[in-house]
Formats: structure tokens, C-alpha cells, sequence
């Protein structure tokens, strides 16, 4: 279930942040008014627990604002983190009654929940969402591929460089802004989460940080406040290109 010590707020449609990225995005005015009838917004503070590998979920939604963490827990207590949650990444699967993974907030996060059972309902009568659940799940898929490659064959300064080609990425689509010019965004991840995220130490990612600082890659204004003056050279550094890309 949803863990209860949750803090429950509200928020009107028209001023949702992830209206045009989330499972809703294609939704007619009819559609958005069944929506508002099964759901409801929850708040959940740094470091809670949304709901964990193998509970019951009676409950699917998209995260707002805030970022969390799908961590795998294997029989000797050793957890390996398997993916992250960016605003308008979809939480649950429809038709399946338990969580496949840990699911935690590493900042503040507001979450747009939906009842389970009334949501899949509406899924097998709205094409809009149904389609866009579908696409969704395969550009996720996509990249989980990618994140492969990241993960099995990139140094250790293209792997840094790569995370924060996602998250600058993310928060420009989140904000309508174009990659033309210098991105600004909060890195939402602590030095030892990105570490965990990547499989490298804390001193591996903390010293290839600071050398894309050095080097002009990048410009840091306390630990998290990331500029990113040419977006084009951090792809460079990613070993990747314009066209397309993970967490897009």
C-alpha cells in the first residue's frame, strides 16, 4: 500500500508541470474530468519510502516533482539501485497487484496518484491513455538498453557525463526550454546516490565531476546547482549525439 505517513496535498490540472509529458498528455477535456475523479496527490519528504518490493499496490500515478529510486533487494540484504524516477515517469503496471521493486524518494516528491482498479478500467475505454501508457513503457525500455551500454562499457567520466545529459535533458523538456542555449538545473542526486546509480565509488565520481568542472564542461555553484554552458560538448563527453538520447 501507499505508505500513510505521506502527506496529502492538492493541485489543479492546469497548473501541473508534467501535463504535456505525462500518462495524461493526450487526454480530452472529457477525459481529464474522469481522471480528476480517481485521483489525488501525495507528498512525500526525502528519504521516505513510497512503497516496497512486494507490497500490494492499489495505486499507479506519475511523479510530479522530486525524484526517487527503484532499488532490487537480493536474498544476502545486498541492494543495487535499477533505475531512477524523473518528473512524469509513471509509477505501477496495470494488472499487476504487487510493487516489482523499492520505491524511494531521494528528495521531496509530489506524486499523482490514481486508484488502481478505476484507472485500468478507464484504460481499456481511452485509447489516449492506453496509447500513451504504451509508449511510455517502450521508450523505457529503450532506455534500460541504453542504460546497459552505460552501465557494461563507458569509462568512468562518461558515465557522470551521461547522468547529467538525462537530467539536464529531463528538466529543459519539463520546462519547454530548447538545448540551444546553457542548461541550468538542480542535480537531484547526492555524490553517493550517483555513485550507487553508476557503480562507481564516491571518489571516482566526485573527481570526474570536478574534472568536467575544471574543464569547462560544466560550472557548479555550491554541490548542486549545475550549469551546462554547451550541451552539445557534454553529449560529446557522453559518447553520445543530438538526436536522441536516454530519459528523453
Amino acid at each position: 500500500m501507499l505508505n500513510e505517513r505521506s502527506l496529502a496535498i492538492t493541485q489543479e490540472c492546469q497548473d501541473c508541470p508534467i501535463r504535456h509529458r505525462a500518462v495524461c498528455a493526450r487526454c480530452e477535456s472529457d477525459e481529464l474530468e474522469r481522471l480528476e475523479e480517481i485521483k489525488y496527490y501525495r507528498k512525500f519528504e526525502a528519504g521516505q519510502t513510497v512503497i516496497w518490493s512486494g507490497d500490494r499496490m492499489d495505486f499507479v500515478g506519475s511523479v510530479v516533482s522530486g525524484i526517487a529510486t527503484l532499488t532490487q533487494t537480493m536474498e544476502d540484504g545486498r541492494t543495487q539501485m535499477v533505475g531512477l524516477l524523473l518528473p512524469s515517469d509513471f509509477v505501477g503496471r496495470p494488472g499487476r497487484n504487487t510493487a516489482a521493486y523499492d520505491v524511494v524518494a531521494t528528495t521531496d516528491m509530489v506524486m499523482c496518484c490514481f486508484r488502481k482498479t478505476p484507472f485500468e478500467e478507464m484504460m481499456s475505454r481511452t485509447p489516449h491513455i492506453a496509447q500513451r501508457l504504451l509508449e511510455m513503457t517502450l521508450d523505457e525500455l529503450d532506455a534500460a538498453r541504453e542504460w546497459m551500454l552505460v552501465l557494461g562499457r563507458k569509462t568512468a567520466r562518461e558515465k557522470i557525463a551521461s547522468l547529467l545529459t538525462i537530467i539536464a535533458r529531463r528538466d529543459a523538456s519539463l520546462k519547454l526550454n530548447t538545448i540551444d542555449g546553457p542548461l541550468v538545473f538542480d542535480l537531484p542526486l547526492t555524490r553517493e546516490a550517483m555513485a550507487d546509480y553508476l557503480g562507481l565509488t564516491l571518489e571516482t565520481v566526485s573527481r570526474q565531476i570536478s574534472a568536467l568542472r575544471k574543464d569547462g564542461v560544466i560550472s557548479l555553484e555550491g554541490k548542486r546547482h549545475v550549469t551546462v554552458p554547451d550541451f552539445n560538448r557534454l553529449l560529446d563527453e557522453a559518447g553520445d549525439d543530438a538526436d536522441g538520447g536516454m530519459f528523453a
